[in-house]
């Protein structure tokens, strides 16, 4: 089994590139791979290895500066879920786009996994996944709003279209595992919102710490790695990806006349040419031949 642990921390590092080496070194030592964002406002990402490595990783985090308090939530894969690693600078490390929003300043009340329930239950309150809309398609929170938005960055102008419809409710908003939260409820904040909530620890927490006989979850969580989405207890789930597209799919997708395994699937098979089909086709061929090899095409 392999510890997965997602992670997000937002501080100030005056000079992020400087960091890297570091945590590229740590990681290829300790046979530890995903994706590490780091940015002057924080670090972001979610990585797996074996426990050893994953504490290793964590504990150099932690000694970052600002870092201190950095939270994680772990699960497990069977098998690792990520071909390499990468720790990448970025401008934000989730990209919002709007350069006056600081969750460092202020967010919306946290709320706990325990107490999510209730809250979004309450008839004055409007509930808003901030997820994108391929998350949103294979499970949400009952009766949550869905603003169908393709990335983060559309977020602010759904909300400035729809605002009207929130009139005098309290908002709560919720995420996978909780940063785009921290971003949503400071804008929200500095757009005159005066009683905005957000999900502590985001789905994964809720999932791992509230009953399934209890939840107001429908669905799977969409991840961000080879297991495609996690259910309650943070168990891996049932879906596939198509590495078309990158879009999950349900069992009975792989079935539909137009999926090709890393070619099209019934979302995508429209949207790309004959010579892009071609071009898959071609790196699917590569990918069985270095199977064959006991290699791991990191394409």
């Amino acid at each position: 089994m392999f510890t997965v642990a997602a992670l997000y921390h937002f501080t100030r590092f005056s000079d992020p590139d400087a960091l890297r080496p570091a945590i590229v070194e740590l990681c290829a030592k300790a046979g530890i791979r995903g994706t590490l964002l780091v940015a002057n406002e924080g670090i972001n990402g979610t990585v797996a290895g074996d426990r050893a490595g994953i504490d290793a990783l964590l504990s150099h985090l932690r000694s970052l500066p600002g870092c201190a308090d950095l939270e994680h939530k772990e699960s497990s894969a069977t098998e690792m879920p990520f071909n390499r690693m990468k720790v990448r600078l970025k401008r934000e490390i989730v990209t919002m786009g709007q350069p006056d929003v600081d969750p460092r300043a202020r967010t919306g009340h946290y709320v706990k996994p325990e107490d999510w329930n209730a809250l979004i239950q309450s008839e004055d309150v409007a509930v808003i996944d901030t997820r994108n809309d391929y998350e949103i398609a294979i499970g949400t929170f009952e009766g949550a709003i869905d603003p169908m938005t393709k990335s983060f960055g559309e977020f602010p102008a759904w909300w400035e279209a729809n605002k009207d419809r929130f009139h005098n409710k309290r908002v709560a908003m919720f995420c996978t595992g909780g940063i785009r939260c921290e971003k949503s409820t400071n804008y929200l904040l500095g757009q005159g919102v005066e009683d905005v909530y957000h999900l502590q620890g985001g789905i994964l927490k809720y999932l791992e710490e509230v009953p399934e006989a209890d939840s107001t979850w429908d669905g799977e969580c969409f991840v961000f790695d080879g297991r495609v989405s996690v259910g309650h207890g943070l168990k891996e789930g049932n879906l596939k990806l198509c590495y078309a597209c990158r879009r999950p799919l349900q069992p009975e997708d792989l079935r539909h006349e137009n999926y090709e395994p890393g070619v099209s699937c019934h979302h995508c098979h429209a949207e790309t040419s004959d010579s892009d089909k071609q071009r898959f086709r071609e790196r699917q061929k590569q990918i069985k031949l270095a199977s064959k090899r006991g290699e791991t095409h990191i394409g």
